[in-house]
């Protein structure tokens, strides 16, 4: 009946803003397409949770961005052939922050304090915590406007906003949330490290969902340990590999209409503070209120003391301690191509690599992001974090995870033909999306899997799998550990006559 009133488009719209999914639209959930006809949007609940202080501090923030490269986009190779443009439109006519500059109270940055019961260095908390696992799935891919945020999304939300109106805080995919740890200690101050996942939507009706996924924003604050007082901010998207966005739109008006997707380079997005919070109102020693202005009409200089930190780690260490709370499985130290090779030689170890289309380990990496096999989800979800396959991965091999487009790029530069030639190993035994490979410390593979066979055979009976190549261990209940346990050692096996030499 909705379908024959509405029609599929109208139907997709209205599925969109029904959250429930009870086929009524209650005014909660009509509120975005009210705001956006009347251009009017009411003072939500949520910002009133809490009255600001009028006396406390405020910070500026400014915003950064330069737009995504287009050329980086595969499907640029064919001048993005049989792409609407009406599908691209959101991305393209976003050249800039929605608001480069922003004023903030310091006191709104409390959310980002440790709670009492984690204040050791390196010691990782979450700000959101994250809700969906490789057993929840995943949150509908058919929506335009984010859900109002609560608690402490709120200033995760307002500051995301800075870059683009429709910040979804909360990500389609695991890992979401927010983590964070204390990097610095000092009497009055906390320097916290911090690694959001977040998404934004790009489009809105008629248009159909284009959504724009970063790989993370992380960043740090320094701020006063009762919060009224903010000395640094900084936030922001890395951009030192060669990509570092996810890209997903669909093409009709239905959850299970057909999904394009695509990666690209984003060169920078980012907040950061001008300078410290400073008092909104200046109180003279008698506690009366002074022009924030000198008789000159300058604005008066405040003078801050220099913080002196008791305790602190590197920053690299801090970020690491984020990347293990969000993706366990990084327990495993995944070192850079060609640096796991020359490990591996000193140590006399073999290489476990996984070559992917997309990232292993930012948030929703793209060849893991569509609900199909090969999934390197699914990968980093179940067999790469469990207990058996991290011990004999440290005790036995040198892991790394590459991307082709990277080892594609090695293979073509001749400076050094050593490197070029493990590219080019590698790469003759790719099959997308996602490859499993372990080799010598020259490079020979001695043995590789492709994900979407892996997941096949672990998902059909033990004895229905023909191949006598992986066989399942009766020690383990998960035949997909079993069976990555036993690729492992069928490559250690095969290398013992050239490790024994």
């Amino acid at each position: 009946l909705a379908l024959k009133s509405l029609g599929s488009e109208g139907l997709f719209l209205f599925s969109s803003l029904d959250t429930n999914n009870d086929l009524y639209l209650s005014p909660e959930e009509f509120k975005p397409i009210a705001e956006k006809l009347t251009g009017v949007g009411p003072i939500s609940e949520y910002e009133e949770e809490e009255t600001p202080d009028p006396s406390g501090e405020t910070l500026s923030i400014v915003a950064k961005f330069q737009p995504l490269v287009m050329e980086t986009m595969t499907k640029s190779k064919d001048g993005f052939l049989g792409i609407s443009h009406v599908a691209l439109s959101g991305l393209r006519n976003w050249t800039a922050p929605a608001a480069p500059m922003s004023m903030m109270l310091a006191r709104q940055f409390k959310a980002f304090l440790p709670p009492k019961n984690k204040l050791d260095l390196g010691d990782p908390w979450w700000i959101i915590p994250s809700e969906l696992n490789i057993f929840t799935g995943y949150l509908s891919n058919n929506r335009f406007y984010p859900p109002p945020p609560k608690g402490k999304e709120i200033i995760i939300h307002r500051l995301l906003s800075m870059f683009h109106p429709r910040p979804f805080v909360k990500t389609r995919f695991a890992p979401q949330g927010a983590v964070a740890c204390i990097q610095a200690i000092s009497a009055f101050y906390y320097t916290i490290a911090f690694r959001i996942h977040a998404e934004f939507q790009l489009n809105e009706p008629p248009d159909f969902p284009f959504w724009f996924s970063p790989g993370q924003f992380t960043g740090h604050i320094i701020l006063s340990k009762d919060s009224s007082h903010v000395r640094e901010f900084k936030l922001f998207v890395p951009n030192s590999r060669s990509l570092n966005v996810d890209m997903e739109w669909l093409y009709g008006a239905s959850e299970s209409s057909n999904m394009e997707v695509d990666i690209g380079y984003l060169p920078q997005m980012e907040l950061e503070s001008t300078g410290p919070s400073i008092p909104s109102v200046i109180h003279d020693e008698n506690g009366n209120v002074i022009d924030s202005r000198d008789p000159s009409g300058e604005p008066i200089q405040f003078v801050f003391e220099e913080i002196t930190w008791q305790q602190e780690i590197p920053w690299e260490e801090a970020a690491q301690k984020l990347e293990v709370a969000m993706y366990p499985f990084k327990k495993v130290s995944y070192l850079p191509f060609t640096q796991a090779f020359e490990r591996a030689k000193a140590e006399k170890k073999l290489v476990h690599s996984i070559l992917l289309w997309g990232a292993l380990d930012d948030h929703k990496p793209l060849s893991a992001s569509l609900p199909m096999p090969g999934s390197g989800r699914t990968l980093r979800e179940t067999v790469l974090e469990s207990s058996p396959i991290l011990a004999l991965l440290n005790e036995s091999f040198i892991s790394s995870w590459s991307l082709v487009k990277e080892l594609e790029e090695l293979q073509s530069n001749r400076e050094n033909e050593f490197y070029s030639k493990l590219a080019e190993l590698h790469l003759e035994k790719y099959n997308f999306p996602v490859e499993m490979i372990i080799c010598l410390p020259n490079g020979t593979v001695i043995h590789h899997i492709n994900a979407n066979y892996f997941l096949d055979i672990t998902s059909m009976k033990p004895e229905d799998v023909e191949s006598s190549i992986f066989s399942f261990s009766t020690n383990f209940e998960d035949p997909s550990t079993a069976t990555y346990l036993q690729f492992l050692k069928e490559g250690l096996q095969r290398a013992k006559p050239y490790l024994q030499t």
